[in-house]
Parts: structure tokens; C-alpha cells; sequence
């Protein structure tokens, strides 16, 4: 890829977190590769340190581009969290991201979502 190619293209990842109704919403923003897994798992898992979250939502709305990086990282994190008797959800994933996570499968281990709003619903 040339670097005309990769001018358009977001140089890093930006990542927020939220607390909505006792589930912690971590908004990416970006492209998911190899370069940026360790902290994308840490944004997702990270709350005081000691436990992961035991519910979580990734809005990937923001995500520009998702390699396997990405994907091995949402795996980790659902094991994690399924350990813990909890879920972790997929909100607002762009199409390209989408067909990535559905190509391999993930959208059927994991629950994949239009909208914050409705990954958010019991």
C-alpha cells in the first residue's frame, strides 16, 4: 500500500469509556491492527484494575478498518467476560468491520448490534 493510499486512513486509535446502566461502553475510533490490540483489549477490559467489567459494549462505529488483530482481541475479551458470567456486545460496526466479523464467524459468538441503543437492551 502506498502512502497516498494510507492518507485517508485515521493514523491511531482513539477509545472513551462510559458507564450506561451498570454496562461500560467503550467508543473506538480508527483502525483495529497489530499495532493497536494491547490497547484496544485494555480499553475494553480495563475498569479498576482487579476484575474485567462483566458487561461490556464495543460501538465500533468509529472503526475504520479491523484485522485479525481486532478480532482475536474481541475473542479474548468475550472469554474473559463469559468467564465472569458476563457479555460483551458489538454496536454500530461499519459495514467493511461487519463483514469482516461475520466472514469468520465472530457475529456468531458474539452479539452484533445496529445501534448502542439497542446492544444496550436486556
Amino acid at each position: 500500500m502506498t502512502d497516498i493510499e494510507r492518507a485517508d486512513r485515521p493514523k491511531s486509535l482513539s477509545v472513551e469509556h462510559r458507564v450506561v446502566d451498570g454496562v461500560r461502553v467503550v467508543t473506538v475510533q480508527g483502525e483495529i491492527d497489530h499495532d493497536v490490540k494491547d490497547a484496544l483489549g485494555e480499553a475494553l477490559l480495563r475498569e479498576d484494575g482487579t476484575a474485567p467489567p462483566p458487561r461490556i459494549v464495543a460501538d465500533l462505529g468509529g472503526v475504520t478498518f479491523m484485522d485479525s488483530s481486532g478480532i482475536n482481541v474481541l475473542l479474548a475479551v468475550h472469554r474473559r467476560v463469559s468467564a465472569a458470567q458476563g457479555w460483551l456486545r458489538v454496536a454500530a460496526a461499519r459495514e467493511p468491520v461487519l463483514h469482516v466479523l461475520r466472514l469468520v464467524g465472530v457475529d456468531a459468538l458474539l452479539s452484533c448490534h445496529p445501534t448502542v441503543e439497542q446492544a444496550l437492551r436486556p
